[in-house]
């Protein structure tokens, strides 16, 4: 399919994850990761659906109403976002300093790779380009330095 946009129409995709706890992972998203809450769904005096904001990018949350809402926990399992970041080692400063469980960075495909899964099991993973060899441990990469 030909296309005569002279810009890019299609902008950005918006993930939305379904939350056991909406609380909790604001906390989690707002506190922790640095969103700000931008639009909100507050149909019986709690939020129920949100869209967050950090920089260029965007995510929604909506909590989970069902028969069962343990179901949600596999809802995680196979879900992974990567976010491209200037610099994914000032993320990973920022997120341990605030008390995050993140995952020791590691040197993949040319990028510093900084995991850490939110609290219904989604995997989160900030990344930024580097010239630090393949597979380099960010530990065993900073004691090179001093």
């Amino acid at each position: 399919m030909k296309t005569t946009h002279q810009v890019p129409n299609v902008k950005q995709a918006v993930p939305l994850f379904m939350v056991t706890n909406m609380e909790m992972s604001l906390r989690f998203y707002v506190e922790g990761l640095g969103f700000a809450i931008t639009k909100t769904w507050v149909p019986k005096g709690k939020i129920e659906w949100c869209c967050l904001k950090r920089e260029n990018v965007n995510i929604m949350l909506q909590e989970y109403h069902g028969d069962n809402p343990h179901r949600i926990a596999t809802k995680g399992i196979g879900v992974t976002i990567w976010f491209q970041c200037n610099d994914a080692l000032e993320i990973y400063t920022e997120f341990t300093a605030k008390g995050l469980v993140v995952k020791e960075p590691f040197v993949g495909n040319g990028m510093w790779d900084v995991g850490l899964d939110d609290p219904d099991g989604y995997s989160l993973h900030f990344e930024s380009v580097t010239e630090v060899a393949e597979e380099t441990k960010y530990f065993d990469w900073i004691g090179k330095k001093q």
